[in-house]
């Protein structure tokens, strides 16, 4: 039998820095590789080893910088399963217990025979045993109570998230606590 498998040193996070030092996004280390290599960015912090090709070997980054600063637009997320469960940090609404994704549904506070629509205002995590007992009635109605009311996926919630992400990355620590 076959142990845990370990993820690919190029699915790491790295935190993206504009030209400014301003902490703007997290992508994957082969995407930080790409920028670096197109001389988009330059390297700020090296993570731990290496990725080699036949002509050049590059330390694995864990930060790095934007070389000409962009403007970054009002951020605006599409709604859906995954990014819910972001922004609810993987954690039942109701219960407040954390899951895996396999186990949490998206539940609609009003519910949809209601009027409830399908909006970031609207929709919440929930563990399915907490989503059963709901079932088709308001959180008031079921006697339960949500831990914090939904919001819309913004400026202010994805650098809360790359701070999540940075409290397990050292190097992250000076770029994301000011």
């Amino acid at each position: 039998m076959a142990g845990p498998t370990v993820p690919s040193p190029l699915h790491r996070p790295v935190l993206v820095l504009n030209a400014s030092y301003e902490p703007v996004h997290v992508c994957a280390v082969r995407r930080a590789l790409v920028l670096v290599v197109k001389g988009v960015a330059t390297t700020e912090e090296a993570g731990d080893g290496r990725i080699h090709s036949p002509s050049l070997s590059l330390a694995v980054p864990s930060v790095i910088r934007l070389l000409e600063y962009r403007r970054i637009p009002r951020q605006v997320r599409a709604i859906s399963r995954k990014n819910i469960l972001i922004r609810d940090q993987y954690t039942c609404q109701y219960c407040n217990r954390r899951f895996g994704a396999a186990d949490l549904t998206l539940d609609h506070v009003v519910p949809r025979s209601r009027g409830g629509a399908n909006t970031w205002e609207n929709l919440v995590a929930s563990c399915l045993r907490c989503n059963n007992r709901k079932g088709d009635r308001l959180p008031s109605e079921a006697s339960m109570q949500l831990r914090t009311p939904p919001k819309p996926f913004t400026l202010h919630t994805s650098r809360t998230l790359m701070r999540q992400i940075g409290n397990h990355q050292e190097k992250w620590r000076k770029y994301l606590f000011y």
